[in-house]
């Protein structure tokens, strides 16, 4: 798509058509990368409305855990939908504070779930405090960011303290000290109500842009993992520095707002230097879980025995933690079968 680069400041119709943007303005639940060529700068943009709202009304979270799991949703999209090959990208915090546990799970290329246990005596005793920011939630661990591409490969696994940061500051650290790519990143989680619907829905959205290396983008992708860059090598660090700039004036309402789309943002941010959007992708909130897959799990990780002592009224049953589908089987079923 070519550059944006008339100097007026809304984006009208005509001016959407002028500039090559010939395609509706994407919606919730999408990611849109994009490029800031004169800047040496890639990212990418995701807004999350329906799905998001899923990952989060399901549990019926406190608002400050459901905002917490928010926003390592989006990381996780923002990070995720890079992949270029069918696999999984997993975030996963573990940590001695209230919200002591994350797991995101993106399934390339599309799919996202996500779930966080908490201690309700420590978030109520935050809570009193007023202490409920996203540091103060996770208290001090770590954050484990895994690749996996399936059977017969590696999984890679790149690890960064948890120590009175939020996922935003998180990111950039582990972007800087495991694949030294200089990374910014901004989020936003809110609840908002609609006409006619009084019942608050959960939205977000996320930026993401991190410099390119001299020789342009399809030298280095931007996953762990994945290549090595040398920071001393930066094309153009003052261009790096103006779109991190320009980032840092994104209000929160901007990042979340429907009616704010990633193309128009992106274009109140940076339509002065140029911005080329491509083609959005879609997002879509999905578990994993499914009978057979329990059905193996119980069939060959435990005992006879074992499985007598989980039934209750002569039924196990098991409750997927991402998306709370219940799935009962009788213990004697798998007799047979060992």
């Amino acid at each position: 798509m070519p550059l944006m680069t008339t100097d007026a400041t809304t984006m009208t119709e005509n001016l959407l058509s002028a500039v090559g943007l010939d395609r509706p303005e994407t919606g919730d639940d999408a990611v849109v990368p994009f490029t800031l060529e004169k800047l040496d700068t890639r990212g990418r943009s995701v807004r999350l409305g329906p799905a998001l709202d899923a990952i989060l009304s399901r549990h019926d979270y406190p608002v400050p855990v459901a905002r917490l799991l928010g926003e390592a949703v989006v990381l996780a999209s923002l990070i995720g939908s890079s992949l270029k090959f069918e696999g999984r990208f997993i975030l996963q915090t573990q940590t001695d504070g209230p919200v002591n546990l994350i797991v995101v799970d993106f399934e390339a290329p599309d799919g996202i779930r996500g779930y966080a246990r908490f201690d309700r005596d420590l978030l109520l005793k935050a809570a009193e405090e007023g202490r409920t920011s996203a540091p103060e939630l996770l208290g001090k661990g770590h954050l484990a960011m895994t690749i996996d591409q399936g059977q017969h490969t590696e999984r890679y696994q790149g690890i960064v303290a948890l120590d009175g940061n939020g996922f935003e500051e998180v990111a950039h650290t582990y972007f800087l000290q495991s694949e030294q790519i200089p990374t910014q990143v901004r989020i936003a989680v809110a609840q908002m109500t609609t006409k006619g619907d009084h019942r608050p829905r959960w939205r977000a959205g996320g930026l993401l842009i991190q410099h390119l290396p001299q020789s342009g983008i399809p030298v280095h992708t931007d996953l762990p993992g994945d290549g090595n860059f040398d920071n001393s090598d930066t094309a153009n660090p003052d261009g790096w520095n103006e779109a991190r700039a320009m980032l840092a004036t994104v209000e929160d309402l901007e990042l979340a707002d429907p009616e704010v789309s990633p193309e128009r943002l992106l274009f109140r941010l940076y339509h002065e230097t140029g911005v080329r959007v491509f083609p959005p992708a879609g997002l879509e909130e999905r578990c994993t879980c499914s009978v057979d897959r329990i059905e193996d799990m119980l069939a060959n990780s435990f005992t006879d025995e074992e499985r007598e002592d989980m039934a209750v009224d002569g039924e196990i049953e098991v409750v997927c933690e991402f998306c709370s589908t219940a799935y009962r089987f009788n213990p004697h079923q798998f007799h047979a079968k060992n």
